[in-house]
């Protein structure tokens, strides 16, 4: 079941944006067309020669090149996306993530597809770019054929820039969707942001051909000889060669190289534009089924059940929108099961939330005593069979991923990294520094003492590697608190959709479903609000991420932690501003009730 809902709400959308990728394709090449062969000074010949190579038989092949180009990035963008981003806390983590076996299949897959696109190119400019090879006479023996070394620079500097987008596209999150606060049409949200991706297509290309040319200097002669070896074609002594800096600094060559990584680039971050417009676009699941074969897809089934992660967050975000907008779909949400006379919608809606605030708020409960006890992030032992509050809701690793390398893959069947790189943070050791009754006491330190004096290491026998391990991934403390809110949206989700009904419930709940809750919606939102103060006072936890270079790369999670604490302080006062007074009658322990109080008066 949980597949039918996937593929006939991302699948679908997925391939509405190749689509419309493909449809404008067109457009995209016969530009590129008229600024490759642009001419100042003979305007009419330039439109001539336009108009020809647009109706040309090798042009038409070229664009079913880059039609296949275009719907392979689709599907790359359909398996590779991610609504929680994928957080290195360190090098060596990085460079775990690039050496990942799928990271080496997506980079070389973009390699080849930057070496087609860079042919396509080449036949569409045709002149000296226009084959690898030309007949030329080297000697007395007769005509040979040389190597052509524009065209090699030009496929090199495509398979090159595809590289680099496979590169960047991994180190600044490129697969990672994030869902605006507020929903816009497509069309004006697709307007909205073609200026930005020209512009990111164009200044990318300038930054990948300057160091693809500072590479070919040094090490062009490496390709070069191979080609010429494999092809048997000779090398022209009568032509200069590029990998020197009057060979480099040819102005025609260099446009063109720009145009064509310009192009290149403009095509396919259209194409993952289209995409993130298409998935993150809201959909409204029905609160209560007409059928009961449909019950599965009803918004409180696809909250709670075992979804693909995309769906559970396009269900918190309706259940946001309903919240605040939708009284007749509220009226559902409160409603009783008939026969028997159940909150059966509400409880679903509500544990579901309750889990996702709890789930965060021993997150940083763990990571906060890890901090005050050792100063260090912590490694659980291998083998150990508990599972941590942080993996019910994603691994949390020394990767500080939660999704794309690991539970991700496995949810996809396909491998995930070594054992090793993958383990999740433990449990908080010793006291909890949240002095709340709620809150459970954690289990044994990773370091602590031995029986027979001194320090062990845990469950591990070799503790030697554990601190080798750990001086090699020390955490990066920003990244560590980024990666702590990666998901934090579904939790803003939560937050908003049950502050908003607790508020309407005031005057819209027939039947006082809600009021019955509402101690342990108040005590989960104090509890979470206690841990988010505490971790905004460790180090780097409150410093502003700066601005990315990368302008396609999505950095919204790195300001997710501000945005949580905002959104819960706001989803307090809701519920304290509607009901006021009335709330000093909920049970609650002594110090929830002062900080409860706080609120109340407007202090906090």
């Amino acid at each position: 079941m949980p597949n039918m809902i996937r593929q006939s709400v991302i699948f679908w959308r997925a391939v509405a944006s190749i689509a419309w990728s493909v449809l404008l394709l067109p457009p995209t090449t016969a530009l590129y067309v008229v600024l490759s062969r642009f001419s100042l000074f003979h305007p009419l010949q330039w439109l001539t020669e336009c108009l020809t190579v647009l109706t040309s038989a090798s042009a038409i092949f070229s664009f079913i090149l880059l039609c296949g180009v275009v719907l392979l990035v689709g599907f790359f963008n359909l398996e590779y996306y991610s609504v929680v981003p994928s957080i290195a806390c360190s090098k060596i983590a990085l460079l775990g993530h690039v050496l990942h076996p799928r990271q080496f299949f997506h980079s070389l897959v973009h390699c080849i597809m930057g070496v087609v696109v860079a042919w396509c190119c080449a036949v569409t400019i045709g002149g000296r770019y226009q084959a690898l090879g030309y007949p030329c006479m080297k000697d007395e023996s007769g005509p040979q054929m040389c190597l052509n070394e524009n065209h090699l620079v030009l496929l090199l500097a495509g398979a090159f820039v595809g590289y680099s987008h496979s590169l960047l596209g991994l180190v600044h999150n490129m697969n990672y969707i994030s869902f605006h606060t507020v929903q816009q049409y497509k069309y004006l949200c697709f307007k909205g942001t073609l200026p930005l991706v020209m512009r990111a297509s164009a200044v990318q290309a300038l930054y990948s051909l300057r160091n693809f040319l500072a590479l070919y200097f040094f090490m062009g002669y490496v390709p070069r000889a191979w080609v010429c070896r494999t092809l048997d074609l000779q090398v022209d002594s009568s032509v200069y060669s590029l990998d020197c800096v009057s060979g480099l600094l040819d102005l025609s060559l260099l446009y063109q190289l720009w145009i064509s990584a310009s192009f290149l680039l403009f095509t396919w971050y259209i194409t993952v534009l289209l995409f993130r417009i298409f998935v993150t676009e809201a959909y409204s699941f029905p609160v209560q089924p007409t059928f009961q074969e449909d019950a599965h897809q009803c918004l409180p089934e696809v909250i709670t059940g075992k979804q693909p992660t995309i769906l559970k967050f396009l269900a918190l975000q309706d259940l946001a929108r309903l919240s605040n907008h939708c009284p007749s779909r509220r009226q559902e949400v409160f409603s009783l099961s008939q026969p028997g006379g159940h909150p059966l919608t509400w409880t679903a809606v509500n544990r579901e939330c309750l889990s996702l605030l709890s789930d965060l708020t021993e997150r940083l409960v763990s990571h906060h005593d890890n901090v005050a006890s050792n100063g260090r992030t912590k490694l659980q032992s291998i083998g150990s069979d508990k599972k941590t509050s942080s993996e019910s809701s994603g691994r949390y690793s020394i990767f500080c991923h939660s999704r794309p390398f690991s539970a991700d893959l496995e949810s996809r069947g396909l491998p995930g990294p070594p054992h090793v790189l993958r383990t999740s943070w433990p449990l908080s050791p010793g006291y909890s520094s949240i002095q709340s009754p709620h809150i459970m006491r954690r289990g044994p330190k990773l370091w602590s003492a031995s029986p027979g004096g001194g320090w062990g290491c845990g469950p591990w026998p070799i503790c030697f590697m554990m601190s080798d391990w750990v001086l090699f991934s020390l955490q990066l403390p920003e990244a560590s608190s980024q990666a702590l809110f990666a998901d934090s949206q579904a939790h803003i989700w939560a937050l908003e959709g049950l502050s908003h009904l607790v508020a309407a419930s005031y005057s819209e709940d027939q039947y006082g479903v809600v009021q019955t809750t509402l101690p342990s919606i108040l005590s989960a939102m104090l509890m979470l609000q206690e841990a988010v103060d505490r971790h905004f006072k460790l180090p780097h936890a409150s410093s502003k991420p700066g601005r990315s270079s990368f302008s396609m790369g999505d950095s919204s999670y790195k300001t997710l932690r501000f945005a949580l604490r905002a959104t819960l302080k706001t989803s307090i006062y809701r519920i304290t501003a509607t009901f006021g007074e009335h709330l000093n009658a909920v049970q609650m322990s002594s110090e929830h009730r002062k900080r409860l109080q706080n609120f109340l008066e407007y202090k906090e």
